[in-house]
């Protein structure tokens, strides 16, 4: 099933007597999701609305994510959560997933930038909300309980976003020798001081990252100041930009697990020394991933945050959602999938 049109997905949704799997470019698919007949959104693109003095986009779902980067970079604008995507990425596979890189420690993530959504629900009744068209025939924040649903609520048909300028200017500065745990307080004091940090990371080979971007003179003057106050963590030299794209190429692997944890940074050093050594660590610390052997569970010490395994043969969650969660969650599904119909991949 590929519409072309809101109104055959709404009818494609409405007919369906058996559950769907909403497919974009199936980048992003996590262990368990995908078991229903798949629902391609690929068809139903295009910009609607680009606004660029407003800075407001309006684009259909299965509009490929490297088409909005080109509209968005031909007027000196971006997407400022900075989403990663493989290619086949679509926008719609990038909200319902939240997809965040690694400016998010500085503007947000994509639920931020987002400003309004339409979309089909279960009963496929097409519901908007936000953005240019004011109708919230539910009472909820539809679009932020939309962002990151992958799928589970409705069929996203199209989606309007904030955008934001380009940066004239990108520096980055690199602390090569450090190892993931003494990366976390290198990290956490760029974050801490009055440097407009715009990404702070680690890979291996590359080390503690940590970029700034802004007007010449000014990424200038900071980077001078960042790279005096990070001396005592270590060597510091000029870091290359192109490192940034490396943060999540890895994250797939047929021979592993990969784990995604969400921590506080503070929390960071205590969690690794229970891993082998990560994949990288994104926002200063408190996104890590991981690869582990096939099955494995990690035992991690009592943290703030959860580790989902994003890549193995089964779902897994660490630690188990808290039953109010639970409860939330399913009585959100029954609101607006009574029947059922959505199987959850994006």
């Amino acid at each position: 099933m590929r519409p072309e049109t809101e109104g055959q997905l709404a009818d494609l949704i409405r007919r369906a007597t058996a559950p769907l799997s909403i497919t974009g470019g199936g980048t992003r698919p996590w262990p368990g999701e995908g078991g229903g007949t798949p629902l391609d959104m690929t068809a139903l693109t295009g910009v609607t609305l680009y606004e660029p003095e407003s800075l407001t986009l309006v684009v259909r779902a299965g509009t490929p994510l490297e088409t909005v980067r080109q509209t968005l970079a031909a007027e000196g604008q971006m997407l400022a959560f900075e989403p990663v995507g493989r290619d086949g990425s679509t926008i719609g596979g990038v909200a319902a997933t939240n997809a965040s890189g690694p400016r998010r420690v500085q503007a947000g993530a994509a639920r931020d930038a987002m400003i309004g959504v339409r979309f089909v629900d279960g009963q496929g009744e097409v519901i908007r909300n936000g953005g240019r068209v004011m109708k919230n025939v539910t009472g909820y924040d539809l679009v932020k309980l939309m962002a990151g649903s992958r799928g589970r609520l409705g069929a996203l048909s199209e989606i309007s976003f904030r955008t934001a300028p380009l940066p004239p200017v990108t520096a980055t500065l690199a602390l090569p020798d450090l190892d993931a745990a003494a990366a976390i307080p290198a990290l956490s004091d760029a974050l801490g001081g009055p440097f407009d940090v715009s990404g702070a990371a680690w890979l291996p080979g590359q080390g503690a990252l940590i970029r700034l971007e802004g007007l010449a003179a000014s990424v200038k003057a900071r980077a001078a100041d960042l790279g005096a106050r990070l001396a005592p963590h270590g060597r510091v030299r000029q870091g290359d930009d192109a490192a940034w794209h490396l943060l999540h190429e890895n994250i797939q692997d047929s021979d592993a697990d990969i784990w995604r944890i969400t921590c506080r940074p503070s929390e960071a050093p205590a969690i690794l020394s229970h891993l082998p050594e990560p994949i990288s660590l994104d926002w200063g610390g408190a996104l890590i991933h991981v690869r582990l052997p096939a099955g494995q569970i990690p035992d991690l010490p009592r943290f703030s945050g959860h580790a989902r395994r994003i890549a193995g043969a089964a779902p897994a969650l660490r630690p188990a959602a808290d039953p109010l969660t639970a409860r939330l969650e399913q009585d959100l599904q029954a609101r607006f999938d009574p029947r059922g119909i959505f199987g959850g991949q994006v």
